[in-house]
């Protein structure tokens, strides 16, 4: 597969915008929805925030933006610490937590000019300008006009992107940001975060689809029952594991003899392949035996792991990686 043109990685020497030590949420009755949590977010990545519905990932975003108080631990934004540092630093954090709700019976223009307007750090002199701006960022300029009602659920998730973009963000964070959208919709806000990335903006961006953080991605933390059990970059994670030798062939029982005879392990066959450990024995001396063994080659080679295989691999539990 081919995986789309990534951001550039960010400068080592720039202070992280999210750093949090030991965050922990307790609810009552004893439920702990996070865990001691340790984050740190590279300036100018695009961070994703990787786990199943119900790890605690909102959750951990809501004490990230001073929503709601953490029990423990401790929270700093962009140098800030949260929440007391609160209202200096929020006007520089664009979000979207559960996506605002919009007048369906006014334009897009109109529902950006009221959401600025309730913004107390906003200047009314220049809201209309920044307003098409923000719709231009977004790919919204030739629906500025348009009701809201006639959004696709791809438009009106960018113009949701758009409340966040009415001033000029250093961090931005994005709680399930293509959540009930279509493919279309899907890749036109995947698109608009690698655009927002590559402007310099740290985008951190929450999901439960492996194929967000992969596509998307620079950096991700990988999230499980409320315990953060991983944080590196993408490329980082899937290294992990080692390559598997992958045989694809109709003679599967004789080519799984023969792997096996030459030290390979971990075996496993499915309707059309044979794939295990090769160890460290170089893969030609497979290839050598398979066909010695009369085994038809249909295919064969070393093939890097999946991020789902690195998931699975770190939390021993399946994840959802629906589309």
């Amino acid at each position: 597969m081919t995986t789309p043109q990534e951001p550039p990685p960010p400068a080592a020497s720039a202070a992280p915008p999210i750093v949090t030590r030991g965050l922990t949420k307790r609810f009552r009755g004893g439920q702990v929805a996070v865990d001691t949590v340790d984050l740190e977010v590279p300036a100018g990545s695009v961070f994703g925030f990787l786990g199943p519905n119900g790890s605690g990932k909102t959750t951990t975003i809501r004490m990230l933006l001073g929503l709601i108080a953490p029990s423990s631990g401790s929270v700093e934004l962009l140098g800030e610490s949260m929440p007391k540092a609160q209202l200096k630093v929020l006007p520089r954090v664009g979000a979207l937590v559960e996506g605002p709700a919009f007048y369906p019976f006014w334009t897009g223009q109109a529902n950006l000019l009221r959401f600025d307007a309730a913004d107390r750090t906003a200047d009314p002199r220049t809201r209309k300008a920044r307003a098409a701006e923000a719709l231009e960022r977004v790919g919204l300029s030739n629906a500025a006009g348009k009701k809201v009602r006639a959004y696709s659920l791809g438009m009106r998730q960018r113009l949701a992107i758009a409340v966040a973009l009415m001033q000029r963000r250093d961090l931005l964070v994005l709680d399930e940001p293509t959540n009930g959208l279509d493919p279309q919709g899907t890749r036109e806000v995947r698109n608009l975060i690698r655009e927002l990335a590559s402007d310099g903006t740290t985008v951190f961006t929450s999901t439960h689809l492996l194929a967000e953080v992969e596509q998307v991605c620079t950096h991700a933390a990988v999230m499980s029952r409320g315990k953060l059990v991983r944080q590196s970059t993408v490329a980082d994670l899937r290294a992990e594991l080692r390559p598997r030798l992958v045989v694809r062939t109709p003679d599967l029982a004789q080519a799984a003899e023969t792997l096996k005879s030459l030290g390979a392990t971990d075996l496993k066959t499915t309707e059309e392949t044979v794939e295990g450990d090769s160890g460290d024995l170089p893969i030609d001396k497979f290839a050598a035996a398979l066909v010695a063994a009369d085994v038809r080659i249909h295919g064969f080679g070393l093939e890097r792991p999946s991020l789902e295989e690195a998931f699975v691999a770190l939390t021993g539990e399946g994840f959802d990686v629906a589309e």
